[in-house]
């Protein structure tokens, strides 16, 4: 449906006056929400906006909500926000996809309009990939696995944010200051940024994620996906997008063709998805129409309307059946299985510590199954300790957040990653709670501890531990030093049953590479 002939017919400027203002009105809608989840995701900090306002974005998206659901065995009150989607999308079809989703409008933006005409769409059965997926996620998530959420449209837009174009701009920004500051005339203007306006937008500090490479990687394919088709994701790939399509297909407000067409198909070229068919008189299936209303200005005789339909719509080649449904069920199934015989068959990594309250929150043994891999805690730490995980907790790890001691450490006064988590996946502790949460315990590595491999002194471990009872003391010992002589210095131990596991120890430990002292999960074997 993609690949019609171009056929240019005169308009009349009055016919096509109304159906311009929708597309102008529909666009303008788009970039108003764009911006509304960029605010919610740089207001989404220590000195930002209230958690319960930041959460609004995910809490609108039913298929996170529905997942957490099966996955959690819980219900959330506020998680019955996402109903407004939905009822959304009883009403007016996949408007969801094509007025709102930040992640369509994204796709809009890089939609390489250049290529209209040359693109090599797949076959129309590839569009039932969506629903297959979205089988899969819920699913697995009855099983208490929600790794496959990692493709919901709104946790990878949010996670490539947070994980790939946040830290990538704030670096631009940094390199383009540092030029612009050696010109005399610009100093003051890039010193009046850097104070007033770069606080408000990007992060105080420079921000690193050692996967960031991975998951950009991820991002940019998406939107590189449009050199085969407008939207290539929203007709194919996207869950969300076969959750509501499904819905759509009882929407009360659909696109129909009035009259007999005569075949100028115009409104074939103009469709974003590609769902206006014309061997059915130029209809679209209202599962497949984001009601982006592109439609509407190239027919030369009005023919097309937006009117109410009452009755189930007729379906299609790609629509799932119970065959495919039972399949899907079947290999998740399998899938979930032999990755779970996997991961149960090794020893969890000591090194995959999870953010404070986690553990205790999830059922599961790497301690994520509630998590939606929506990446807010890792946006929201202050430190950069949390990091998205790439497979180091094995498959069913990926994308939930780890903490990384040499990156960044947990800080002793912060309790945001919980108050800010829209699941409860990292459980809202008080400050007081925190502080008292155990995720790791210290070990120092004696072959490489300056004070006991080289004798000589260094505290730093010790000074800078935020337990009030000091969770790392320093016994003083007379050694034999390389000379020959007998030295007195401080050798640090730490004391296992204070230790809370927040790694500033590890984080400032003036080694290079690896650090002398180390933040292991607790109960896991100590590799030195």
């Amino acid at each position: 449906m993609e690949n019609v002939p171009d056929i240019k017919i005169p308009l009349n400027s009055r016919a096509t006056k109304g159906p311009r203002r929708w597309v102008i009105a529909r666009k303008a809608v788009q970039y108003l929400m764009l911006t509304a989840f960029l605010l919610f995701f740089l207001m989404t900090r220590r000195d930002g906006w209230s958690p319960a306002l930041v959460n609004l974005p995910m809490r609108l998206d039913p298929l996170v909500m529905l997942s957490n659901l099966f996955a959690s065995r819980t219900f959330l009150a506020w998680s019955s926000i996402a109903l407004i989607t939905l009822l959304l999308t009883l009403i007016f079809g996949r408007a969801w996809c094509g007025w709102i989703c930040p992640l369509g409008t994204t796709l809009d933006i890089f939609s390489l309009e250049q290529l209209r005409g040359k693109r090599f769409p797949p076959p129309e059965k590839w569009r039932s990939i969506k629903y297959a997926l979205l089988i899969a996620i819920l699913v697995a998530a009855l099983f208490g696995n929600l790794t496959l959420l990692a493709f919901d449209p709104l946790t990878l837009f949010f996670r490539s944010l947070a994980v790939v174009i946040l830290p990538a701009l704030n670096q631009v920004v940094k390199v383009i200051e540092e030029v612009l500051f050696q010109v005399e005339p610009l100093s003051e203007a890039v010193a009046t940024f850097d104070m007033w306006i770069r606080p408000t937008l990007l992060p105080s500090e420079p921000l690193y994620f050692k996967d960031i490479i991975l998951f950009g990687t991820v991002f940019v394919t998406v939107l590189a996906l449009n050199f085969f088709a407008p939207r290539f994701w929203c007709r194919y790939l996207c869950p969300l997008g076969g959750l509501l399509g499904l819905l759509s297909r009882v929407a009360f407000f659909r696109r129909e063709v009035s009259e007999p067409c005569k075949g100028c198909k115009l409104c074939t070229s103009a469709c974003p998805t590609g769902t206006i068919d014309p061997r059915k008189n130029y209809a679209s299936d209202p599962a497949e129409c984001t009601m982006c209303m592109e439609c509407l200005e190239p027919c030369p005789r009005s023919l097309i309307r937006f009117t109410r339909g009452l009755s189930l719509a007729e379906g299609q080649e790609y629509d799932p059946d119970r065959r495919q449904a039972l399949t899907t069920f079947g290999m998740t199934v399998l899938a979930l299985a032999l990755v779970r015989a996997d991961s149960l068959s090794k020893r969890e990594p000591s090194f995959l510590i999870r953010p404070p309250g986690a553990r205790e929150a999830n059922d599961d043994v790497l301690g994520m199954s509630k998590c939606i891999r929506c990446s807010e805690c890792m946006r929201v730490c202050p430190t950069n300790a949390l990091q998205a995980d790439a497979f180091e907790g094995g498959i069913e790890g990926f994308g939930a957040p780890i903490l990384i001691p040499r990156m960044g450490y947990c800080d002793f006064s912060c309790n945001l990653c919980g108050q800010i988590c829209p699941v409860r996946a990292i459980p809202p502790l008080s400050l007081e709670e925190k502080q008292q949460s155990v995720i790791g315990k210290a070990y120092i590595d004696e072959s490489r501890c300056i004070p006991w491999s080289d004798h000589q002194d260094c505290i730093v471990c010790e000074e800078m531990c935020p337990v009030a009872d000091k969770a790392i003391q320093l016994e003083e010992k007379e050694v034999w030093g390389r000379d020959g002589t007998m030295v007195t210095v401080k050798l640090p131990h730490v004391l296992r049953d204070l230790c809370i596991g927040c790694g500033i120890c590890e984080y400032k430990c003036p080694l290079n590479g690896e650090a002398a002292i180390r933040v292991y999960v607790p109960q896991v074997p100590v590799p030195f």
